[in-house]
């Protein structure tokens, strides 16, 4: 149940910081809006996923997973630069965060 939990929060996060880009510095209410109602649930769900799992493991997870996601969201939503090194640099946080999950075995 916290991996599930853990995933919905990080697409909430995903989701908060696509509408933060797209909020243009508040200019624009619904993706303002937006970016406050999925980061809201995006930390609640965060804090059900503790119920189940270790704190280390979740925010690692949650962080590099999210960080991974947005790079890839800006480069195919806003057309963002991702030049060859930051391709490498995203498989290292990728290793990092499957290492935490085989190491912490499962988070139980």
């Amino acid at each position: 149940m916290g991996w599930i939990l853990l995933a919905i929060a990080i697409a909430l996060e995903l989701s908060g910081t696509i509408s933060m880009k797209l909020s243009a510095s508040f200019t624009k209410l619904v993706p303002s809006v937006l970016m406050f109602v999925c980061y809201a649930a995006s930390f609640t769900l965060i804090n059900f996923a503790l119920g189940y799992l270790q704190v280390s493991v979740v925010y690692a997870v949650w962080s590099g997973v999210g960080i991974v996601m947005i790079t890839l969201a800006g480069y195919f939503i806003f057309h963002e630069r991702l030049p060859v090194s930051s391709i490498l640099w995203i498989g290292v946080i990728l290793v990092g965060v499957i290492g935490l999950k085989v190491s912490s075995g499962g988070g139980d």
